[in-house]
């Protein structure tokens, strides 16, 4: 699932405060025994999916959340990125872990600018492409989606299949999933 020698690209970036605790999941999965369940998700389920993807390539997560209109400081609502991130996959394994931040010197706008409309996303999977690997899979989701899609589970405590949860949420447009690409075997 992890390559033994995951680099962190831009560990004391913003953003990567809200991806640390998936990574520090990750590590507990690959750490425990095959039964360890995390709020529906297991090794075995994440290692397959990856393992459908091409080599080299890459995964792309963007998560907005409203931010409530101040009228202290008479600012409007607005929509804030709070966790964006490149994942390089190589041969079923996750080799490198940066934030849309990392992507600022190859072009992209400041993560304080990027909005959740297509343009911005675009520009985001363009410039992953062209900075780390073709891209695979992009979701772009909201908070509460984000932590719905993330945090569901069964009520006996197994796994949940995260995929078909994430393509309803699609379906009814609580998400933006963008890409198909798998292996084909």
């Amino acid at each position: 699932m992890l390559a033994e020698e995951l680099l962190i690209v831009d560990g004391d970036a913003r953003l990567w405060q809200a991806a640390r605790p998936l990574l520090d999941v990750a590590l507990r999965m690959e750490q425990g025994d095959e039964s360890f369940v995390w709020h529906g998700w297991n090794r075995q389920q994440i290692e397959r999916f990856l393992a459908q993807l091409p080599s080299p390539s890459s995964i792309v997560v963007g998560v907005w959340e409203t931010i409530p209109a101040d009228e202290e400081e008479q600012s409007p609502e607005r929509e804030m990125l709070i966790l964006g991130m490149v994942c390089e996959v190589v041969e079923g394994e996750v080799r490198t872990i940066r934030t849309f931040e990392a992507l600022e010197d190859a072009g992209l706008k400041p993560v304080e600018q990027l909005e959740p409309g297509y343009e911005d996303a675009l520009e985001v999977l363009r410039i992953a492409r062209k900075e780390v690997a073709p891209v695979a899979w992009a979701l772009f989701i909201d908070k509460p989606a984000w932590d719905e899609w993330l945090f569901a589970s069964s009520e006996e405590g197994s796994v949940v299949d995260k995929g078909e949860l994430l393509a309803q949420f699609a379906r009814k447009g609580r998400c933006v999933l963008l890409g198909s690409q798998v292996r084909d075997e």
